[in-house]
């Protein structure tokens, strides 16, 4: 048997290719990993929460941005698109593109069968390495649960909010809003 070799990039290497991709990928320590489509209730979630958190934040010093910005860790490489992010005063970017965020404040990811693993633990723990990052909160897409985890002031991560039916709500602390889960899951009504 044969190993395979790893075609490795350089971080230049990644954004010139995936400025100029029709499809999306995530830079991990030299490796490129190509991000799947999401499902119907993934999307609508998603959608909702952009609906709720951008009416919210209208008029004030935070703004919300979705799938399509780009997020990157200088202190572990990683590049990816979080399915939502909250930056909170002026939003830092790798570059003049303008296409690569460096302080988000608030990341959101909606959990798929296929990334719950990878976004609840090692994506968790490199998100952590961003200095600005002071919530991050998890959505599931099979069912009514959604969990807040908050940055403390010693710097330990914690469990803050959590729901687990659609009569329930979630805080996002950082920029004072409760979500109702009957809005994040509204149109998902056959979702069990």
């Amino acid at each position: 048997m044969t190993a395979v070799a790893i075609k490795m990039y350089t971080q230049e290497e990644y954004l010139e290719l995936e400025r100029a991709a029709e499809y999306k990928s995530e830079y991990y320590r030299g490796e490129i990993f190509a991000m799947s489509g999401a499902s119907r209730y993934h999307n609508r979630i998603t959608e909702n929460l952009s609906i709720e958190i951008g009416t919210f934040l209208k008029g004030k010093s935070c703004q919300s941005f979705s799938r399509d910005m780009r997020v990157h860790i200088p202190e572990n490489t990683l590049y990816t698109y979080p399915d939502l992010l909250i930056v909170c005063g002026k939003p830092e970017f790798q570059d003049n593109e303008f296409d690569t965020l460096l302080n988000p404040s608030v990341i959101i990811e909606v959990l798929s069968p296929s990334t719950e693993g990878y976004d609840q633990g090692k994506k968790f723990h490199l998100y952590r390495s961003l200095r600005t990052l002071a919530e991050y909160v998890l959505i599931d897409s099979q069912e009514a649960r959604a969990e807040v985890y908050r940055k403390g002031s010693d710097g330990i991560w914690a469990l803050a909010s959590e729901a687990s039916d659609i009569e329930g709500s979630i805080e996002i602390g950082h920029i004072g809003l409760m979500l109702e889960m009957s809005d994040i899951y509204a149109q998902t009504e056959d979702l069990k």
